[in-house]
């Protein structure tokens, strides 16, 4: 591809550049000789990029950016390499995650393939841990595992009998506990199941150990908390971790007070390398929504000011459904199971009443809140979609942004209102993530079907109705770094192809261009920082990074293996690697 214009045509300057002298006034940092990605309206491509303080002041050809180029300049020759913007994830669980990877038996594949393997891993913290202490552990999958079945508390048993044990399967949405862990939580053959939640039961009726939805808060409650000073530690960790895969930026969904001062203090240390857009937990009732709306309605207002663009009061995150992993997310026809089996008479169910999500929707809408809604299954993307219109409706405001979180399958007519929703409103934008394809794909192609499985994240279905959406991994459901979500969004492709290699066939595939634009300006857009980050533009914050290979160039597989060599946070080289 030719480099877009020509020398002294690609130039765009802010006016502060030229001091009073009428000479221009040197950048801090200059990009010189590569690729940038622009990722602006016209997705334009030039040769060069400058920066100064926590600015780009210019965009064009090597010659005119090497103007700017003083005795304090720092100079990097890109030599043809790609530099695009700071990668953004419109759902990650951030604040958790970071600490999680600390505090966690990691049992996530690779690490962990087999049973026994999961077994092997819990010995090893037992082995260190004062008997009666918890044991808990994170990202099983049982489409991974060679034995393709869930795990049980015998399975625990065998290995932690004096220990109580809890193992959080890589969704979230369902775990397994041992023996010890259940009788704490007075889990038992008689305990009913709790309203949005499963207990699983063998064929006699005893638990399995497996809690799924709103069952898993028996557990929960039980676990003592991480300090303050711990999730702070997490959050710096992974904010790095962040930065050395070139992202910069980040929606938290569902956090709480203790989340929010975690984050506040990492802030104040100059720890948090990234921005963080924070969604409220919203709760199920109508009194848990008045008090938060007491609390935070006046300093949750992103479409009038983003404070600092640093730490952002973004909204309230509700939950309409559970997931695909565990068949929880409310469907209209009954879940599959091995792809072709049917699960007779089970079509998921909403994690809380949908009349009174409903109402919470218009509560919060009507006090002047962002919204989004986790909705997995086409029923509930209807129900969550049709709850927006009605509060619209009853109070048409344009800009709040209101998201649907997943998107999975959602059916012609929320697709339709989507879009209308968008044209009209602003609002009404699906927030998926396309890596479920992958990380845990062959878990959902056995449990959404063949037919479902070839329209989960309808990616074109999107682009030919005009319907934006926003790019997203649900980390720690799936690995953070969003090349890999730019990956799945281009190929559809499963980790292990369980039930063959294309179980999602390739019709709602989008090119890298849409792809990337997803994980930049159009994740941006669901930050509300569209005019601040998401693209390479005079005036807007230093947000970039540099790649070994350009992604609009390159075979859809190497899409995967990109790595960053230099992530520039605000103006501030916060990753660079090593020569």
């Amino acid at each position: 591809m030719r480099l877009a214009g020509r020398r002294g045509s690609g130039l765009v300057l802010l006016a502060t550049i030229v001091g009073c002298g009428g000479r221009s006034v040197p950048a801090d940092l200059v990009l010189i000789g590569g690729r940038v990605i622009t990722v602006d309206s016209a997705d334009r491509v030039v040769e060069a990029v400058a920066v100064r303080g926590d600015r780009i002041v210019a965009l064009g050809t090597s010659a005119e950016i090497e103007a700017l180029v003083g005795p304090n300049t720092r100079r990097v020759d890109l030599a043809g390499r790609a530099v695009t913007p700071g990668l953004i994830d419109a759902h990650a669980h951030f604040a958790w995650g970071g600490v999680n990877r600390i505090r966690l038996v990691d049992l996530s594949y690779p690490a962990v393939k087999s049973v026994a393997e999961v077994r092997a891993k819990v010995a090893e913290r037992v082995a260190v841990t004062p008997k009666g202490g918890w044991i808990e552990g994170r990202g099983w999958d049982e489409g991974k595992l060679t034995e393709r079945r869930l795990l049980t508390r015998a399975d625990l048993d065998a290995v932690a009998p004096d220990h109580p044990v809890w193992l959080g399967q890589t969704t979230g949405h369902y775990g397994v506990a041992n023996s010890m862990a259940l009788a704490l939580a007075k889990v038992g053959r008689n305990t009913p199941d709790p309203a949005g939640g499963t207990i699983d039961r063998d064929a006699r009726g005893e638990p399995t150990g497996v809690l799924k939805e709103a069952a898993q808060g028996l557990i929960d409650g039980l676990i003592p908390p991480a300090p303050e000073s711990l999730v702070v530690r997490g959050m710096a960790e992974l904010a790095r971790e962040f930065n050395r895969e070139g992202m910069t930026a980040l929606k938290d969904p569902g956090i709480g007070a203790e989340a929010w001062n975690a984050y506040r203090r990492a802030l104040a240390d100059s720890a948090l390398t990234v921005r963080v857009f924070a969604l409220w937990q919203g709760g199920e009732s109508m009194a848990r929504a008045d008090r938060l709306i007491a609390e935070r309605a006046a300093s949750s207002r992103p479409y009038e000011s983003t404070g600092d663009d640093r730490l952002i009061s973004g909204g309230i995150k509700l939950y309409l459904d559970g997931s695909g992993g565990a068949r929880t997310a409310w469907l209209y026809q009954d879940w599959n199971r091995n792809s072709t089996d049917v699960d007779r008479g089970n079509t998921g169910y909403p994690a809380a009443d949908p009349d009174t999500l409903r109402a919470l929707i218009r509560r919060y809408h009507d006090a002047g809140f962002h919204i989004s809604v986790h909705s997995i299954g086409d029923r509930a993307i209807d129900w969550t979609m049709d709850s927006y219109a009605e509060a619209l409706a009853a109070t048409p405001v344009r800009g709040r942004r209101h998201g649907i979180i997943h998107a999975n399958i959602p059916t012609d007519r929320a697709l339709d209102l989507m879009a209308g929703m968008q044209r009209e409103f602003d609002a009404g934008y699906p927030e998926p993530s396309p890596s479920f394809t992958w990380w845990i794909g062959d878990t959902y192609a056995g449990n959404f079907g063949p037919e479902r499985s070839r329209r989960l994240n309808p990616f074109r279905t999107f682009q030919s109705k005009g319907i934006r959406w926003a790019g997203s991994s649900d980390y720690n459901v799936t690995p953070f770094p969003a090349r890999f979500g730019i990956w799945s969004a281009v190929t559809r492709e499963p980790l292990l192809g369980v039930f063959g290699r294309d179980p999602f066939g390739r019709d709602e595939t989008v090119d890298v261009r849409a792809a990337l634009r997803a994980f930049t300006i159009d994740a941006a857009h669901q930050l509300f920082l569209e005019r601040k980050i998401g693209s390479l533009e005079a005036g807007k914050y230093a947000d970039l990074v540099v790649w070994d290979r350009d992604p609009y160039t390159v075979p859809s597989a190497d899409l995967k293996e990109m790595r960053a060599l230099l992530t520039v946070f605000n103006g501030a080289v916060v990753f660079e690697a090593k020569p």
